[in-house]
């Protein structure tokens, strides 16, 4: 008999869980996955944690000092404890307890994490924000349209919430990579599919069972767009950013290095509840 794998989602709205975790008090396979994950992020985050999606996504709150700010999907906290140097408030939420324990051991006790499903509407009720930020892991939610809604109802009048996801239109898994022309000597990006929501499974070490699988989420453009405009949430800026990493020197360097500049690593959406867009809106006429 053939054995079923299992997948995952990383912090997702509804994360996947093996059999035995459907029974109260079992870890969830992120939980297993803690201390691989952790090893790539770190206490401080990875250097494009640091150089490139921390400070950006802090730049587009554009939130004065002793604001509430909630870090959705917060991992190990990283960026929980840089709101807190930032002079914020902060609070965190995430589905896995192993990378809520890594958060708690590391921060402040002023910073208060929870633990849930971030699509339930439930969670955190009754409790509002400044700004919600979601970094890295709304790719790989399975549904994003009940957090969304779970989002709109978090934020404050004016708040703001802005997701950072890597590229879809150009870091999609199995589907897009890098290739070299040699006759122009210059990088490019291939895309074999795109316009179609598809579901991927991504092996990741360390799991105990070596059929367990993570997924990660493609949508298009207009998918992420429909599903804020659906939650009530209209986007007012858009960003795309690129690497900051550069080759060693080198033959292909310099067409690398341009492809890196020309072609973005991550984007970055802000939003803000449509009734605040139509207030700003009759204040201009």
């Amino acid at each position: 008999m053939k054995k079923r794998k299992t997948a995952l989602s990383r912090a997702s709205g509804k994360p996947r869980k093996s059999p035995r975790d459907k029974r109260a008090g079992r870890p969830t396979l992120w939980d297993q996955a803690s201390r691989w994950y952790d090893s790539l992020v770190g206490t401080g985050g990875s250097d494009y944690h640091r150089n490139i999606l921390m400070p950006g996504a802090f730049r587009l709150l554009d939130v004065k000092p002793g604001r509430h700010i909630l870090d959705l999907a917060c991992g190990q906290g990283v960026f929980s404890r840089f709101l807190l140097q930032k002079k914020m408030k902060s609070e965190g939420v995430d589905s896995s307890e192993e990378l809520l324990r890594f958060a708690r051991s590391r921060s402040k006790e002023s910073i208060r994490y929870h633990v849930g499903d971030a699509a339930d509407p439930g969670l955190l009720k009754g409790r509002r924000f400044d700004g919600i930020v979601c970094l890295l892991a709304a790719q790989n939610m399975e549904s994003i349209e009940p957090v969304l809604r779970n989002v709109s109802r978090w934020l404050k009048p004016g708040g703001k919430f802005v997701m950072v996801i890597t590229h879809p239109c150009f870091r999609i898994p199995r589907q897009a990579r890098w290739g070299w022309d040699e006759e122009k000597k210059t990088e490019y990006r291939r895309v074999d599919r795109y316009a179609g929501e598809m579901k991927i499974p991504i092996v990741t070490p360390p799991f105990v069972d070596p059929n367990d699988y993570t997924l990660t989420y493609h949508r298009p453009l207009q998918s992420y767009f429909e599903a804020l405009l659906k939650a009530g949430l209209c986007v007012d800026l858009l960003e795309e950013w690129v690497s900051d990493k550069e080759s060693n020197p080198g033959k292909r360097s310099r067409g690398e290095n341009r492809a890196r500049k020309e072609i973005p690593l991550f984007m970055a959406i802000r939003a803000v509840p449509l009734a605040a867009t139509s207030s700003e809106l009759r204040k201009g006429q």
